[in-house]
């Protein structure tokens, strides 16, 4: 074992979220001004430790906590390695917000198996570092789409269905996404259960919603490879319309959302799984200032930029 490091993106939604999960396509797009890393070094005493901010400590003590996803991840890959008893240093250094949407615990895992793949100079496919994503994210999340370890590990954006094959998609020449922390955290699991639960208990009600979300992210893309930020805006907006009906918007979301509507964004919805977490909003260059400073007065912890790239 050498040192070993690996990297990773925030991940934002821009359209499709919960549907994803039951095989509608999703957009989503890997925000590298954002990112995760991580650095594993060897220690000749056996002793496995982590150092991160949302976990530092013994390895063991990681399977206690809300590390547990990440610690499992880590032991399967030390036995993959036949090296269950290496001792090692791990540092994940993150500008992720954790439990916001962006995707925190998935490019955590793509970073760490990226680091230690590193560490034990073995080469790795896409296919082989999501399916070791789905190790800690099945743990965190119950029945994740693999959309975010898809897209933390991407270098453009995504179109994402389900067990299919990724695609890059054209992204608009114009327009900026801001993307507003409201400070509570999101609650993908509990958020993800409640869709499940809806649609089983009466799916003539939640089931069209689904439906609908799918047709407004095909709708999408055909207005980003027409650079149609207008009608994009409005699908934006039909897409939150479905979420807060299957009950994963907050008042929070709900209040950030309002204030970059009534400050000239052209769409705004929730990004990630909802109740919490992140909203964004699409907006012209030269109005997103006014709206930045519009959801920073209605008490955004953090607003980010997220020019589209063309290239």
């Amino acid at each position: 074992m050498k040192i070993g490091t690996g990297k990773s993106y925030a991940k934002i939604i821009l359209i499709g979220e919960h549907a994803v999960v039951y095989g509608e396509p999703a957009i989503a797009l890997p925000v590298k001004s954002i990112r995760l890393s991580a650095k594993v070094e060897p220690i000749p005493d056996g002793r496995q430790e982590v150092t991160s901010a949302f976990f530092t400590g013994d390895l063991n003590a990681g399977q206690l906590t809300n590390f547990a996803g990440i610690a499992m991840l880590i032991r399967r890959l030390l036995v993959f390695f036949n090296a269950a008893d290496q001792g090692f240093h791990l540092t994940i250094t993150s500008a992720l917000p954790s439990e916001r949407g962006m995707g925190s615990s998935a490019a955590t895992a793509v970073a760490v198996v990226r680091a230690f793949y590193d560490a034990f100079q073995t080469s790795l496919s896409h296919s082989v570092l999501l399916n070791w994503t789905g190790i800690s994210e099945k743990a965190l999340h119950g029945n994740p789409s693999g959309l975010d370890a898809a897209t933390a590990s991407a270098e453009k954006p995504q179109w994402f269905v389900r067990g299919k094959s990724l695609r890059s998609i054209m992204m608009p020449r114009n327009g900026v996404l801001l993307i507003a922390d409201t400070g509570i955290a999101g609650q993908t699991k509990i958020a993800v259960d409640q869709v499940a639960q809806k649609l089983k208990k009466d799916p003539k009600t939640y089931q069209p919603l689904i439906t609908d979300i799918g047709d407004a992210v095909r709708q999408a893309a055909l207005a980003l490879a027409q650079d149609d930020i207008i009608t994009l805006g409005q699908l934006l907006n039909r897409d939150q319309a479905d979420l807060a009906a299957l009950g994963v918007s907050s008042p929070e979301l709900d209040r950030l959302i309002n204030v970059a509507l009534d400050n000239g964004a052209y769409g705004a919805k929730l990004t990630g799984s909802g109740m919490g977490g992140c909203m964004i909003a699409l907006a012209a260059a030269d109005q997103a200032p006014t709206i930045i400073q519009a959801l920073k007065a209605a008490n955004a912890v953090k607003v980010w930029e997220y020019h589209f790239e063309t290239k």
